[in-house]
This record gives C-alpha cells, structure tokens and sequence, in this order.
C-alpha cells in the first residue's frame, strides 16, 4: 500500500469519526448545554495534544515555543468558539442543513484571503465565490412565509471558523503544524474551563457513556487527521471533508427525521462544486507561485 493511499484511508476515517461525533453531539446538545458538552470534550482533547507534544522531539517545552503567541492563543479560543456553535446548530437546526453551511467555508476562506492575507483572487475563483454564494442563498430561502433566523446561527459558525482557518495559514508561515495543533487543544480546553463550569449539567448515567464516547471520536479523529496531513497536502484531503455533509444527511434523515428540500440539494450541489473548485485553484496558483520562485 503506497503512503498516498494510507492518507487517503486516514482521512476517511478521520471524516467518517468526525460524522459520528457530531451525531452524538447532537443528541446531547438536546438535553445538555453545549457549552458544557464541548467543555468536557475538550478535557480529553487537551490532554491528548499535551501527550503528543511530550512525545515529540524536544518535549513540551519544544512544542510550546511560537513566534506568535497572540495568534495562537486566538485560533484556540476561535475553534473552541466555533465547537460551540456547531453543537448548537446540530441541536436547533439540523445535521444536514448545518453541514450544508458549512460546506461553504472554503468559499468565505477565499473572500477573506484577500483583505487579511493580500492574496490575489483571479475571474475564475471569484466566478466560483459567487456561484458559492448563491448555493448559500438557495439553502438559506424559506420554505414558509417566514424567515428561520436560527439559520444565522450556522452563517455565524461558518464566518468563525473561516476565521480561524485564516489565522492558522497566518501562524503557519513561523510556527510548526505541532505546535499549532498543541495551542489548539490546550487553549481551547483553558478557554472551555473558565466559561464551561458555569453551565455544568448533572449527566443521566446512561449520557456518560454517549459522552465518554464523544471524548474518543475525538481524540482518534484529530490523530488520524494528523496522519492524513502528513502524507497528503491540503488540496488532497479538502475535497473528501464534503463527504460530512453525505453522512450528515443520511444520519440526520435515518436516525433524527430529518427532511431534505428541493433548495437545500440544489443549493448544497453548487456550494460542494464551488469549494472544490476553488481548493484547486487555490493549489494550482500556489503551485505555479513556487514555480516561479525557483
């Protein structure tokens, strides 16, 4: 089996884990608060990255050098913020229509790219953000008279995480994906910990169990993640991450009854097929820029 092949097989698992554990996720966000839920997940993932980092080569200390000790911390309390907001939205408005949002992430990556990072977006990408844009547009329409404002609420999610995506690439370019991936779990986990106790829920037996197995998803879905990164760039692995919106759909109907409109396949159709272009093109212009700079 080539090291190619390996990735791809740790970046399906990793996605297939991901899927599971927003499932779960789901179901206790429906009886916990999520700010709770993601407080204790990320106790086991927090602890997680300080065992990798002590594994690594230097130890601890090693690992936890940055050049930039703000950003770091940033992006940390960015994805904690972000968890919360997915849980929620799994919660109140769907499985399926929220990975539907979502999957427009890659889309606000590349708007936000050119005021933060200066890159040049040219007819092609921009044809793309707009096409994008549109499939949003067709997720986010009322079927009814009204508006679902709760819908806001994953467009919010999105916005965030292509926040802390654009601080990862930022930090990328001083620090080692090691030691990004320590402050995401350590400062996430500190962040949990000083708001989290304050809605800290008695948990039924039962719900311990479906917790302790969130906490595992977890930690074995970040580590074959991991994995994938290291035999496969990000233009590799981006595409396969829209199979979460395949298994949220699937689970969202199959197990809590969720219903799939004409709008929300139509729309989630355009925005898969315009992230995916503008991953590609995002590595071929990067390609061709490294080219040049040889």
């Amino acid at each position: 089996m080539t090291s190619k092949t390996q990735g791809y097989i740790f970046a399906l698992l990793a996605l297939t884990i991901f899927s599971l554990q927003d499932a779960i996720s789901k179901h206790l966000a429906t009886a916990y608060p999520p700010i709770f839920v993601t407080m204790i997940r990320y106790w086991a993932f927090a602890l997680f990255t300080i065992i990798l980092a002590s594994k690594m080569r230097g130890g601890l200390k090693a690992t936890a050098r940055t050049k930039r000790p703000f950003l770091q911390v940033t992006r940390g309390v960015l994805l904690a913020v972000q968890v919360v907001l997915a849980i929620t939205c799994f919660a109140v408005i769907g499985l399926a229509r929220s990975q539907a949002i979502f999957s427009a992430t890659p889309i606000l990556i590349a708007l936000l790219a050119m005021p933060i990072l200066g890159e040049r977006v040219g007819w092609r990408r921009w044809a793309a953000i707009g096409a994008g844009l549109f499939g949003v547009l067709l997720i986010l329409k009322p079927e009814g008279e009204f508006f679902d404002v709760k819908l806001l609420l994953a467009v919010i999610s999105c916005f965030n995480f292509a926040f802390y995506v654009i601080a990862t690439r930022l930090v990328s370019r001083d620090d080692s994906s090691m030691t990004s991936f320590f402050y995401t779990g350590v400062v996430g986990g500190v962040t949990m910990t000083l708001v989290g106790p304050f809605y800290w829920s008695w948990m039924a037996p039962g719900d311990w169990g479906w917790m302790a197995l969130v906490c595992m998803t977890s930690i074995s879905s970040h580590y074959f993640l991991i994995r994938a990164y290291d035999v496969l760039d990000a233009a590799a692995v981006q595409p396969l991450t829209y199979l979460s919106l395949v298994y949220a759909s699937i689970i969202g109907m199959v197990i809590y009854g969720e219903t799939l409109s004409f709008n929300m396949i139509v729309g989630s159709a355009i925005v898969v097929a315009a992230g995916i272009f503008t991953v590609w093109r995002e590595h071929v212009v990067g390609r061709r820029a490294a080219a040049a700079a040889n």
